[in-house]
């Protein structure tokens, strides 16, 4: 056994590697404001524990950084999923909940963390634990399985609704409605749009509404990264039966991110489907792409999501942004007492155009300096604060997925080769300046891109960056072969 030394000296260890891959994701200035105080306490099942010296500063981190810190962690610790983050006072954490206790509070958030407004965005809200009446069985798996971890803030009455979305919204309440009753409506709804246009808050909200008028309902919500590290590890314990029947024996399955899931996984999901409609238990589904863009998924299956309700989420019009900023600033304003002009709410609407997590990021971000500087927020604060994300409106946002179709379609290489684990010289070039491509052109951090690719690690991707820079400066034919490539990405 480990002496406690030890095991200290590797926790400090990891924080350290974690630390160095959030300042490369989020650089220096971010990381010096939000990360720099942060410590690392404990690691407890899948739970990270961290403190920070401040209230604001646990609020701010727990709203804003929850997923991008646990996926930092996952490098290590696979089985991370959910932060903590508590009141740090003379140096030393408030000492973790006994138990017992613990498990008597599990559906809110610690009592030292004054929680941001409902306006954190559904990507970056705290990952809480899950409500006790979602689905914990243990399948005879080892560890006790679990869903992915369900948001209490992400309901169907803090969504706000519009044009854009009021299809997606009726759907989601009517599919809660028939699970509340023992029925099923349309089986299965897939719903797709951009990132940050409120899939994953419709999909919290089910579970919610079903699990608060049915205690005794099986319901399971999983993002596609927890369903292969669920069955990526059953199949190493030997217990996949078990898993498989864990994920047959729900009465509700919401899987979130599905362009994420890739290899055998994407293929258990495909029978794991199957079987549901089978026996008429609702499926939902949710991801960035039509089903027949998911090219990591057997024909069979995309045809059978095809067939079901299939719900597109459109970008929101000025009216919803302003609904939504509104909203949001009313939340802020009942939490801190802080007034947001009229003109800010119509300045921030218009100006901040890319979708609803930049919307709940503007709110956030002017309640953070109006905390931190106690400046009044007005419309010049706005400008000021919100600079980045006015400048991005006039670029347009490119997906890995328009990537992988722009270069797999100029150098005539399948994209499920970009994907595979092929190392012929045909596909390894177009791979890695496919890779380079999405380093430059989007905000995905490296695992991201590397999951993106196949399920490669950070460090492969990095490599490829490195690699066709370095091609870029000893050839100048293929430093303006990628130049056009960013151009048609880019128009």
């Amino acid at each position: 056994m480990a002496s406690p030394d030890s095991s200290l000296e590797a926790q400090r260890e990891l924080w350290k590697r974690v630390r160095a891959r959030l300042k490369t994701a989020v650089g220096e200035d971010v990381f010096a404001s939000w990360f720099a105080r942060l410590e690392l306490e404990e690691l407890v099942d899948d739970m990270v524990h961290l403190s920070a010296p401040t209230r604001f500063l646990c609020s701010w981190v727990q709203s804003n950084y929850a997923d991008r810190i646990v996926e930092a962690f996952r490098h290590d610790v696979p089985e991370a999923a959910r932060l903590q983050v508590t009141l740090r006072v003379n140096g030393q954490a408030r000492p973790r909940l006994a138990p017992a206790a613990e498990a008597a509070s599990e559906t809110s958030a610690p009592t030292e963390i004054a929680a941001t407004p409902a306006a954190a965005s559904p990507a970056s809200s705290a990952m809480v634990q899950a409500t006790p009446r979602l689905v914990r069985d243990s399948a005879k798996a080892g560890d006790a399985l679990s869903g992915s971890a369900i948001d209490p803030r992400m309901t169907f009455d803090s969504f706000v609704a519009g044009s854009a979305n009021e299809m997606a919204f009726g759907v989601a309440k009517q599919i809660a409605s028939a699970a509340i009753n023992n029925a099923v409506t349309f089986n299965p709804v897939y719903m797709h749009s951009t990132v940050g246009l409120g899939k994953s808050h419709l999909l919290n909200a089910i579970a919610h509404a079903v699990a608060e008028a049915d205690p005794t309902k099986n319901i399971v919500y999983l993002t596609a990264d927890h369903f292969m590290y669920h069955f990526i590890t059953a199949v190493q314990r030997q217990s996949a039966l078990g898993f498989k029947e864990w994920l047959r024996r729900v009465d509700l399955l919401l899987i979130d991110d599905m362009q994420f899931l890739q290899g055998k996984s994407a293929t258990e999901f495909g029978h794991t489907l199957g079987t549901l409609l089978t026996g008429a238990k609702q499926v939902v589904v949710a991801a960035d792409a039509p089903p027949r863009d998911l090219e990591m998924l057997d024909e069979r299956v995309r045809s059978r999501l095809s067939g079901g309700l299939v719900v597109p989420i459109s970008t929101f019009d000025i009216d919803l942004r302003r609904a939504i900023v509104q909203r949001r600033s009313e939340q802020a304003t009942a939490r801190f007492g802080m007034h947001f002009p009229p003109a800010v709410l119509d300045y921030v609407a218009r100006a901040v155009v890319s979708h609803g997590r930049d919307l709940d990021g503007a709110v956030n971000r002017l309640v953070a300096a109006n905390q931190l500087t106690g400046e009044l927020i007005t419309v010049p604060l706005a400008e000021k604060t919100l600079a980045d994300l006015i400048r991005a409106r006039d670029a347009k946002r490119v997906r890995i997925e328009d990537i992988l179709k722009i270069v797999s379609r100029h150098y005539k290489v399948p994209r499920n080769e970009l994907l595979s684990a092929r190392r012929s010289r045909d596909v390894v070039r177009p791979r890695q300046i496919a890779m380079y491509l999405a380093k430059a052109l989007t905000s995905r951090s490296l695992p991201e891109i590397g999951r993106r690719f196949g399920g490669r690690d950070h460090t492969t991707v990095l490599h490829s960056v490195r690699k066709v820079e370095q091609m870029i400066k000893d050839d100048l034919e293929l430093g303006q072969e990628i130049e056009l490539l960013k151009r048609m990405l880019e128009e």
